[in-house]
């Protein structure tokens, strides 16, 4: 038996003797996922999380994750297999600054994307996903003011779409603000009959959603779409558009993790990322060792203090009430 066949074993033993579940974002490592009950984005998981009769939630992904995942489910023990995977883009604000924000614009109506810790998702009106952003911006009555944050690329997207007037806080995540126009270009020159999906966090979303809308983009028909078409989606739309598209070939403008899941579900299909080297190195932090110590050890714990939580809650479950 290879190390790694009995790494997973003994994660299914613990897991089924200690009623866990082990949920794994869509950019972790592929053995990660493959040994995941459920694999999804960050609120998805939290979610299906909640609707299980699991103890125990081991949560491979970054650390606002799990924080979420606590909020929601705060009767379950949230486990996070490295204690240091921590987000960029979660990590350009805090608590602190987002209170100063709210104190120079004290009239207006704060939208955090689900990339917060949970002490800024406690300061917030509303949550969103990328998936449900312009649907949430959408709802808050036109004549309020709008604080968005902290993904300054997703919150141009949304200013654009709804046609708002947005503060937006500017913040990104390194890994989608490296991949540029210049890279979709190039991959579209050398896969010219594929379908380009990329995800509205990416540095070239304001960019490639002016040009594809006006019919100005690489190859364009004149009706807004490449040779390929460009769609901006989530890492769950990507999901679900993919296995109903007629397409056989797609150019993936995310974290590359991304890939592995498309692969595994639509065999019959290519998939290629849009960049090598969009890599999240805190998302590729976890590993099947490490997911099995924590089974075994218990560790790492992620709990959300009672008063936070509570305060944090309230933003997503406002989110939800629109979107469900």
């Amino acid at each position: 038996m290879t190390e790694r066949k009995r790494v997973e074993e003994e994660i299914r033993r613990l897991k089924k003797q200690k009623n866990a579940v082990i949920l794994a974002h869509n950019y972790q490592l592929p053995e990660v996922q493959d040994i995941a009950d459920f694999t999804g984005d960050s609120l998805g998981l939290s979610q299906e999380a909640a609707n299980t009769e699991a103890d125990v939630i081991v949560f491979c992904g970054v650390h606002f994750m799990a924080e979420t995942a606590s909020i929601i489910s705060p009767d379950k023990k949230v486990l996070i297999p490295d204690e240091k995977a921590g987000c960029s883009l979660a990590d350009t604000i805090n608590a602190e600054q987002l209170k100063n924000w709210k104190e120079e614009n004290p009239d207006s109506v704060v939208v955090s994307y689900v990339n917060t810790t949970a002490e800024v998702k406690a300061l917030s009106d509303y949550c969103c996903t990328s998936a449900n952003a312009v649907q949430i911006v959408s709802s808050i009555p036109e004549e309020k003011e709008i604080l968005f944050l902290p993904d300054m690329f997703l919150g141009a997207y949304v200013a654009k779409i709804t046609g708002r007037k947005i503060n937006i806080w500017p913040g990104e995540c390194h890994v989608h603000a490296g991949i540029r126009k210049q890279d979709l270009d190039e991959m579209q020159d050398s896969h010219p009959g594929a379908e380009m999906i990329i995800h509205p966090e990416c540095g070239c979303t304001t960019n490639l959603m002016y040009q594809a809308e006006n019919g100005t983009s690489k190859n364009g028909d004149g009706n807004g779409n490449g040779r390929g078409h460009v769609k901006f989606l989530s890492t769950g739309g990507m999901i679900k558009h993919v296995k109903t598209s007629p397409s056989k070939e797609f150019i993936i403008a995310t974290e590359t993790g991304m890939l592995h899941r498309l692969r595994k579900e639509n065999p019959d299909k290519i998939f290629h990322p849009a960049r090598e080297n969009a890599v999240c190195k805190y998302m590729k932090m976890i590993t099947l060792p490490k997911v099995l110590r924590s089974l075994e050890e218990d560790i790492y714990e992620v709990k959300v203090p009672l008063h936070t939580a509570l305060r944090a809650k309230r933003s997503i479950d406002r989110m939800l009430e629109i979107t469900n």
